[in-house]
């Protein structure tokens, strides 16, 4: 099994974590020692040139170790659990609004949903959303229909940057909704109070 840590264990890109039941089996596929490799050391040691391809690696798990010393495994779970609830929190005002629609579940930090309408305007509001710079969602296909996807990851996201990211959303939809040059009601300044308020 691979994991990347990248995706939600806080640890930069070019690092993935293989779990591998049968240690022996991965070497013995790719061993390959001549002779000025041979050592006398026992099998019981782990010489990483067997798990591989190439002889040497950088020492690409340094960043992750660093992660899980600095947090423990207490401080990680924790903030997994609070993306989690920032994401189911993303998802209630999303299931409370007429304007747009949860298109899967939400069991960890990526919520997918749409504006309600057509591929098209999500399309728009995916574009138009990701050229403000403030906030980037991405997208995807679900049952066919143009789906987009905000995902929580970062150290760093409160509930402030949630609640900013759906007023944005609301704002942006209700925008491209509106014929050219008129005011939306969605445009007034923005009060994280409201987040809540459909």
């Amino acid at each position: 099994m691979v994991v990347n840590p990248h995706k939600w264990l806080f640890t930069p890109f070019d690092l993935s974590v293989l779990y591998c039941r049968r240690m022996n089996t991965l070497r013995s596929a790719f061993s390959l020692t001549p002779e000025y490799l041979k050592t006398s050391e026992n099998s019981d040691v782990r010489n990483l040139m067997d798990t591989g391809i190439q002889l040497g690696r950088r020492f690409r798990a340094l960043k992750l170790w660093m992660v899980l010393r600095y947090f423990g495994a207490e401080g990680i779970r924790d903030r997994l659990a609070e993306h989690i609830r920032l994401a189911r929190r993303f998802a209630s005002w999303v299931d409370a609004s007429a304007r747009f629609e949860r298109t899967a579940p939400v069991p960890f930090s990526v919520v997918c949903f749409r504006a309600r309408g057509t591929d098209e305007l999500n399309e728009q509001l995916l574009e138009r959303i990701n050229a403000s710079g403030e906030i980037f969602l991405s997208h995807t296909r679900l049952d066919g229909r143009y789906t987009l996807r905000l995902a929580i990851g970062n150290l760093r996201t409160t509930e402030r940057h949630v609640a900013r990211a759906w007023q944005l959303i609301r704002q942006t939809a209700a925008e491209l909704r509106q014929p050219p040059g008129s005011r939306t009601p969605e445009s007034s300044n923005f009060n994280s109070s409201d987040s809540g308020r459909i």
